[in-house]
């Protein structure tokens, strides 16, 4: 290794997001360090079926776009949602969500709603189908409404749709 080279110990090669977001937090004079949600014990269940037979959904934080305002932002208060995934919608409102807006963009809708993908895995079988809706959450709730309140909505959602399998995408 040269001396100019960053050493593993002093450098990482990742982005600690829980680290930065304690400091962040802390920055801006919150008492207590973010504390980030945990599931105990973490819910997995084992498929009753294969997968080309399963039905896709996907929840995303972004929101629907409101063609009333200019940027696009929802009018009122964001909600938790379901929206027709059929037609695929040109854009979702994500302007105010956290992610990296100096390095990368949302332009690429299928990076965070990857409907268009989904449906050509459902077209070479390698999937059963893509639900009729996609689901939308919006960030700015506490762990407390997302369990209590927003999961559960969701869950029953899925159930209307028959949907096997959620793909959560997060921005």
């Amino acid at each position: 290794m040269s001396a100019d080279a960053p050493s593993r110990i002093t450098h990482r090669r990742y982005v600690s997001y829980i680290d930065k977001s304690r400091e962040y937090y802390a920055a801006h004079g919150y008492g207590r360090p973010y504390r980030w949600a945990r599931q105990e014990p973490i819910s997995f269940t084992k498929p009753s079926k294969p997968l080309s037979e399963m039905t896709v959904g996907v929840v995303t934080t972004a929101h629907p776009w409101n063609d009333d305002d200019p940027r696009g932002r929802p009018a009122g208060k964001k909600h938790v949602c379901a929206v027709a995934a059929s037609p695929i919608p040109e854009r979702l409102y994500t302007h105010d969500l956290s992610w990296d807006k100096e390095h990368t963009s949302t332009d690429d809708l299928g990076s965070f709603l990857p409907l268009e993908h989904l449906e050509s895995l459902a077209a070479e079988g390698v999937i059963g189908g893509v639900s009729g809706r996609f689901y939308s959450v919006p960030t700015e709730y506490s762990q407390r409404q997302q369990r209590e309140k927003d999961g559960p909505e969701i869950a029953l959602w899925c159930a209307e749709d028959d949907v096997d399998l959620v793909l959560l995408v997060p921005l």
